[in-house]
């Protein structure tokens, strides 16, 4: 910026009205336009980052007036309470005059497109009104910008943020912590690194305890993007200067300071100009004895031109990286660009591009299903690979690993054996228990089923996720409806495969088929019962044995003769402790017929020697007499368990199982058919 010029009506400096050619004057309304599209862009362009100028200071520091006098226009609200309660963004654009405009100077605002506001004081007044619709109307504060751009033959091209003074004590329906807020607000600004601080203090004050120097120093601890302002040079006590001050000596700054004389509030009330508050700084200068020395650092004007040069050397500096990073962003938007194909118009291509999209997503979810997707992954199971090793690793081999008696105890099997008889002895082994208990073990094939469909219906809506076809790339809002679409169907089809699971298990429980050719029956159950019974008797009868009489004896076990998968007993010799059984049955020989197997232990009562049975009958119930009966506890657990009983538990087992292998190989088939008949039948 040139020196002042001096009109001949009333002698009044002003800024010149054709400045320089500078690159900021062809590039900063550039960066201006870069600014207001990031702005409108939101989030998504938020990182990015223009070189700017942001005012800070604490209130009364003079801010506003700096501002004003850079524009050379009162258009900002004033006051003795805070005014400055949202950022304004100013945008200075120098613009040439032109004989055909009404005005050679005019504002506008953002919020307001298409409006100019040639009446400065409406700008003043609109400013109050968008803070107070933001803010309220009692003094409170917000982070939402003000954006306003003026055009004027009498500005320099730059670009101010005008925030909130710092202040102290909380007024009208401030919070409590507002200086907290103020602060934080204010270094979200000035921390960017392309941001020039412009350091607003007055000089009635100590420099050294100045607020904006304090939270400039913060954010910029070098100095090196911090301007100093220095306000109020012409009320400073008679005999003080500041030249100390503008000279860097008190708080160096690398950038400098500059001085200023302000519009004092009597100049506001009695409606002074700009342009005579700018002819009395530039008196105040020329004749001050000590300031006429530094006048290359007082006076709006050069304030003007130093901060017009210092935002050029920063758009210089960060012009390559902004523009690489611009590039960047261009190629990405022109490729995803790309993706979105021509425009179509008619209602026709576009039905029709809508179904071919459809056939292309089924037909890619059925290949990725069927293993004949041709960007198959080289690095992890995917798709119909993927569920078939949750059926085979997660449902078969867990089922074929389940313990067909797991959970059920000898002693439940012996209180469902005696239960099942009430007053009756067993004869045989009752159908009731065997029952009873194999559908409390085929229960439990009910969750590990269940929580199979809840794998294989995540795994098919990753599925449908992973279905990236190019019509879907192209229109993000069709993408979120059909995978909407897609769960609601697979909702729809888990509830029926969900049924008919619990239709399986319930339809295994429900008829017991024991005439089906892979259940062993009772018979086999007995025979391998007997072979297990004996072999353990053999083990325990050849632990009895010696150890030089072991190794014979294992000799003549292991050379019996084996009928049907048991020892042939036909040509065992007796021992002494067996005797052939009479026809009276008054022996107590052990026998291994049916009545031992399946009813109670065949006991008889050996016939005194001497005396009548009137005697003994009458010595019994002497003895009987004698006897006092409790209460019978309130569970009866059986202590011992005869040698029948054990072998009916045995054979129970047995036929458990049978059944149980029989069912968990049905369940292992039909289950996971179920679940992909109705998983896929949507599509």
């Amino acid at each position: 910026m040139g020196e002042a010029v001096v009109t001949p009506n009333n002698d009044m400096p002003t800024l010149p009205r054709t400045p320089p050619p500078t690159i900021g004057s062809s590039l900063i309304p550039v960066i201006n336009k870069l600014q207001d599209i990031l702005a409108s862009s939101g989030t998504e362009l938020s990182d990015i980052s223009v070189p700017q100028v942001a005012v800070v200071g604490s209130q009364s520091s003079g801010k506003s007036s700096v501002l004003e006098a850079l524009v050379g226009r009162d258009f900002l609200p004033r006051g003795c309470d805070i005014c400055t309660r949202r950022p304004l963004v100013l945008m200075l654009e120098n613009r040439p005059p032109n004989s055909g405009d009404e005005s050679s100077e005019w504002g506008e605002f953002r919020h307001l497109p298409g409006r100019r506001f040639y009446d400065f004081s409406q700008i003043r007044r609109e400013i109050q009104a968008e803070t107070e619709r933001e803010a309220g109307c009692n003094k409170g504060v917000s982070e939402s910008q003000i954006r306003l751009k003026i055009y004027s033959p009498n500005v320099l091209n730059m670009t101010l943020i005008d925030l909130p003074g710092i202040t102290k004590v909380p007024v009208g329906d401030q919070p409590s912590d507002i200086e907290a807020r103020i602060r934080k607000m204010l270094m979200a600004y000035i921390t960017n690194e392309n941001c020039i601080i412009l350091a607003v203090s007055p000089a009635n004050s100590d420099l050294a305890t100045s607020d904006a120097l304090q939270i400039a120093k913060l954010a910029d601890p070098t100095g090196s993007r911090t301007v100093g302002v220095i306000t109020k040079l012409d009320i400073m006590d008679r005999g003080t200067n500041a030249c100390n001050f503008l000279l860097g000596r008190v708080v160096p700054l690398k950038l400098g300071y500059v001085g200023v004389v302000n519009r004092c509030q009597e100049d506001i009330n009695k409606n002074r100009s700009i342009q005579e508050a700018l002819a009395y700084e530039e008196r105040f200068f020329h004749d001050h004895p000590v300031y006429n020395g530094v006048s290359d650092r007082c006076g709006i004007p050069q304030l003007a031109n130093k901060l017009n040069q210092i935002l050029e050397q920063h758009i210089r500096r960060d012009l390559p990286h902004l523009k690489a990073e611009l590039n960047s962003r261009m190629r990405a938007v022109m490729k995803e660009l790309q993706m979105y194909g021509k425009v179509v118009e008619s209602k026709a291509e576009q039905g029709a591009i809508l179904l071919d999209i459809l056939r292309r997503y089924c037909d890619d979810f059925s290949a990725m299903v069927d293993g004949k997707s041709q960007d198959m992954s080289t690095k992890e199971l995917c798709g119909g690979a993927r569920i078939r090793y949750f059926f085979q690793s997660m449902f078969v081999k867990p089922l074929e690993e389940m313990d067909p008696c797991n959970s059920l105890t000898d002693e439940d099997i012996a209180y469902a054996i005696r239960n099942s008889s009430g007053l009756r002895n067993v004869l045989f082994v009752p159908e009731v228990p065997f029952e009873v208990l194999v559908r409390r073990q085929i229960a439990q094939l009910s969750d590990p089923c269940h929580q199979c469909l809840r794998i294989v219906y995540d795994e098919l809506i990753k599925i449908s996720q992973a279905c990236e076809s190019n019509g879907l790339q192209r229109f993000p809002s069709l993408r979120r409806r059909v995978n909407e679409v897609v769960r609601k169907f697979l909702d729809a089809a888990a509830k029926p495969a969900e049924s008919m699971i619990g239709n399986l298990i319930a339809m295994e429980m429900d008829y017991i088929n024991s005439s089906h050719p892979s259940f062993i029956g009772g018979n086999k159950a007995v025979e391998l019962a007997v072979q297990q019974m004996r072999s353990s008797q053999e083990r325990v009868d050849i632990e009895r044995v010696p150890m030089s009489e072991r190794s014979q004896l294992s000799w003549t076990v292991a050379a019996k003769p084996v009928v049907n998968g048991a020892p042939n007993q036909g040509n065992r010799p007796q021992s002494n402790n067996e005797r052939p059984a009479s026809a009276g049955g008054s022996s107590s020989a052990r026998t291994w017929g049916i009545s031992s197997i399946f009813g109670s232990k065949a006991s008889s009562v050996e016939s005194p020697a001497n005396g009548s049975t009137v005697e003994t009958l009458h010595e019994v119930e002497q003895r009987s007499s004698t006897i006092q009966l409790s209460e019978p506890p309130s569970i009866l657990r059986p202590l011992e368990m005869s040698e029948n009983e054990a072998t009916e538990i045995i054979i129970t087992k047995l036929l458990v199982q049978s059944y149980f292998d029989l069912v968990r190989k049905n369940i292992q088939d039909l289950v996971p058919k179920a679940i992909m008949h109705f998983l896929r039948e949507p599509f």
